[in-house]
């Protein structure tokens, strides 16, 4: 793997939901992944123009954003980007997950999130960036 960071985009509306994301993943998120530099994006317009704009390795998308849920931006991300960068959903409920499954995830998480199960989905998916895991 090369030395430089991996970019992991995390969006949500909230914050404080960035901010569990980041804080469970964590800066490494496995010995042979290497280092990830975190592009915090609150709004759809801004996950358009860094995703339209390239150099994103992983997306973490918020399935409860508002007003557009990560789960819906989603599907629109893997139907428009060509070679689209692999995508993580945060659902809050585990019923949730057939809708990421939907929305094309490469893989799903579930709050409350786990730090062992959400560094261990997001460095499986930096590692094989295979259709779907799902775990939680």
């Amino acid at each position: 793997m090369s030395t430089a960071a991996l970019k992991v985009l995390v969006f949500s509306h909230r914050p404080e939901v960035r901010e569990t994301i980041i804080t469970a993943v964590g800066r490494r998120p496995a010995a042979d992944i290497g280092r990830v530099a975190y592009v915090e994006v609150g709004t759809v317009s801004e996950v358009l123009m860094e995703m339209d704009a390239g150099g994103i390795d992983l997306a973490i998308l918020d399935g409860e954003a508002q007003p557009t849920g990560g789960i819906g931006l989603c599907r629109q991300l893997k139907n428009e980007i060509t070679d689209c960068p692999p995508i993580v959903i945060a659902v809050r409920r585990k019923d949730d997950r057939w809708l990421a499954t939907w929305s094309q995830a490469d893989a799903v998480v579930v709050h409350p999130l786990d730090p062992l199960t959400a560094a261990e989905t997001v460095a499986d998916v930096l590692r094989t960036k295979r259709l779907p895991l799902v775990r939680g």
